[in-house]
């Protein structure tokens, strides 16, 4: 039986992206055995990120889960998506912005126009993802994770751009 999970909720985030990433739930207890020195069974592992009573997830689990996956091939792209959800609980937000080439683009206008365009593009995208979402009156989790995944994406790119405009900015007062 398939539980329901909700992308607005870290503990159900966590459980999902380690049962995407290769080699699931199993494998992710059998690293935090080797990490931790104890054992612990799948199944536990399994009622601990699916919250059943009496079962939780201390800090120290979750970050040596986020660890693993960030770890195994196609894991970093979900490793971090559990902490997102948990910074939104509390009206905060945390975006992973993937590192700058080496002394930044050798134009930095142009870099920021082209985040431009991609940000005006995922303006698109998330007006018609929310348009079709609320059409019915209500949001199911496949359309509300949708909708956060293009804002954080969004958020993303406007961190970038930022970092250009900042290079953009340094090297006109380096030009003087």
């Amino acid at each position: 039986m398939t539980c329901s999970t909700s992308p607005l909720s870290w503990l159900d985030t966590l459980y999902n992206s380690v049962r995407e990433t290769p080699g699931g739930v199993e494998a992710a207890a059998l690293y935090l055995a080797q990490r931790r020195g104890k054992s612990m069974h799948t199944e536990t592992l399994r009622a601990k990120l699916r919250g059943l009573e009496g079962e939780s997830v201390s800090l120290q689990i979750a970050e040596l889960l986020t660890e693993w996956m960030q770890e195994q091939a196609g894991g970093s792209e979900r490793a971090l998506g559990w902490l997102q959800s948990l910074v939104a609980r509390f009206g905060m937000a945390a975006d992973v912005v993937p590192p700058a080439p080496e002394g930044g683009w050798s134009d930095e206008i142009g870099a920021m126009q082209m985040k431009l365009l991609e940000i005006t593009a995922r303006v698109g995208k998330l007006a018609g993802a929310t348009v079709e979402a609320v059409a019915d009156g209500r949001i199911t989790n496949a359309e509300a994770q949708l909708i956060i995944n293009e804002i954080r994406a969004m958020r993303t790119m406007l961190s970038r751009l930022e970092r250009n405009v900042a290079r953009a900015a340094a090297k006109g007062r380096a030009a003087r």
